[in-house]
C-alpha cells in the first residue's frame, strides 16, 4: 500500500510545476490512503504486541507524516509573501524557527526515536497503554484510540518535518541563489566519494561533539556541508537509519579513511 502511493505521489510531482497544486492533489490520494488503511486495521488482529509496535511506530506514521508534510508545504507555499527579498528571507527563516522549537520541546522523545531506542515502546507505541504521567498530546482523546497510540503522531511529526527540512532548503537555494561565493584564486572544492560517505563522515563528527561542542542540530552541520560543498544530500536522516542498520559493517567509510591513512604513514616510513 505504501509503495502503491509513494508511486501516486511521484506521478502528481511529475504531472505539475505548481507545488500549490501539487500539495493539494497529494492531500485527497494520501487521504484515500490512510482511509484504506484505518479500514484495514479495524478488522485486523495484531498476533502479539511486537507486531502492534511495528505497525505504529514504523508503518503508520509513513501515512500520516506524509499528510503533514504536504499540509505544511501547502501552508507554507500559499502564504508565501510577494515582497522584498528581506522579507522572505525572514519568512523562511520564521520556518526553519519553527522546526527547531518543534525540535526543543519534544527533545525527549525526538532523541528516543532518532537513537532507535525500544524500552518504552510498549507505552508509546500500544494501544490504549500509555502513562498519564508521560508527556502526552494534548488532542489524544480526540483520536480515534483503534488506530491511535500516545506517540505514533510524533513520530510522524519527525518523519514530516524531515521533509520539510529538505524542502525548505530546496526552496531558499531557489528564491535567493544561496550558493557559497568562491573566490577566483581558490580551488573549487568537489566532493568525489559517495554522498552516503560524506553523511556517515558527517554524523561521526557530529557524534563526536566536533562542532561548536556539540551545541548544534545535525541538520545545520549538513545544511553547511551542502552549501560548502555544492551538493544536495536528501533526507539525509533516512541514510543515517540505513548505514546503522548495515548487516557488515556499519562504518565501511570511516575505517576505509583509517586504513588508507595508516598505508599512507607507512609508506613513508618505508621511504625514509
Amino acid at each position: 500500500m505504501q509503495d502503491h502511493l509513494e508511486r501516486d505521489l511521484k506521478l502528481i510531482a511529475d504531472a505539475h510545476d505548481d507545488p500549490i497544486k501539487i500539495a493539494e492533489e497529494s492531500l485527497l490520494t494520501i487521504d484515500l490512503s490512510i482511509r484504506e488503511l484505518k479500514k484495514l486495521i479495524n478488522h485486523t488482529t495484531f498476533e502479539g504486541i511486537g507486531e502492534e509496535i511495528y505497525f505504529f511506530k514504523h508503518l503508520k506514521p509513513l501515512f500520516i507524516s506524509k499528510y503533514i508534510y504536504f499540509m505544511k508545504v501547502l501552508s507554507i507555499v500559499s502564504s508565501l509573501p510577494h515582497s522584498s527579498e528581506k522579507t522572505l528571507k525572514k519568512y523562511y527563516e520564521n520556518e526553519w524557527e519553527k522546526l527547531k522549537k518543534y525540535h526543543s520541546e519534544n527533545s525527549d522523545f525526538y532523541n528516543y526515536y532518532r537513537r532507535n531506542a525500544t524500552y518504552m515502546d510498549h507505552k508509546y507505541f500500544v494501544r490504549n497503554s500509555f502513562d498519564l504521567k508521560m508527556k502526552l498530546s494534548f488532542n489524544l482523546y480526540n483520536f480515534d484510540e483503534n488506530f491511535t497510540t500516545s506517540h505514533c503522531h510524533q513520530v510522524a511529526h519527525v518523519l514530516a518535518n524531515d521533509l520539510l527540512e529538505v524542502f525548505l532548503r530546496k526552496e531558499s537555494e531557489k528564491e535567493f541563489n544561496v550558493m557559497i561565493k568562491k573566490e577566483d584564486h581558490l580551488t573549487v572544492l568537489k566532493w568525489s566519494a559517495s554522498k552516503v560517505a560524506l553523511i556517515e563522515l558527517a554524523y561521526a563528527l557530529h557524534q563526536s561533539n566536533c562542532f561548536n561542542g556539540g551545541n548544534i542540530e545535525f541538520s545545520e552541520i549538513m545544511r553547511s556541508f551542502e552549501k560548502t560543498l555544492d551538493i544536495d544530500l536528501g533526507n539525509y536522516y533516512k541514510t543515517v537509519t540505513e548505514i546503522k542498520d548495515r548487516k557488515n559493517g556499519r562504518t565501511k567509510f570511516l575505517h576505509r579513511l583509517s586504513d588508507n591513512l595508516d598505508q599512507h604513514f607507512k609508506n613513508v616510513d618505508d621511504e625514509i
